[in-house]
């Protein structure tokens, strides 16, 4: 059984929680499935909002799957979260990530 189908298991027994949705994004994340990474991530962010780790994969993961607004929407909401908890290199880091999309869009 890969990792995917063990936190698949988990969470078909119900097991669901921010750290099981973070590894099932980051698997599927680096199977190059983005948008089904997303919505692990989103649901990531739904359990414990101040995630900031979640926010950026869950930005980067909206970025590949073409859905720039969404990666911006992500990234302000990560950095914001990031910066309430005093989380500075996340909030550092996904500042640049957006300050690419923005130029990238010509934004």
């Amino acid at each position: 059984m890969n990792p995917a189908e063990r936190f698949e298991a988990l969470l078909a027994q119900g097991k669901d929680n921010a750290l099981l949705r973070f590894g099932l994004g980051l698997h599927y994340l680096n199977a190059h499935e983005a948008p089904r990474a997303a919505e692990h991530l989103r649901a990531a962010v739904r359990h414990d909002p101040g995630y900031s780790a979640a926010w950026k994969l869950l930005g980067k993961a909206l970025a590949e799957s073409g859905d720039a607004e969404g990666a911006r929407a992500a990234y302000r909401d990560g950095i914001a979260a990031a910066e309430q908890k005093g989380d500075k290199q996340a909030a550092k880091e996904m500042t640049v990530f957006l300050r690419r999309l923005d130029k990238a869009s010509g934004t």
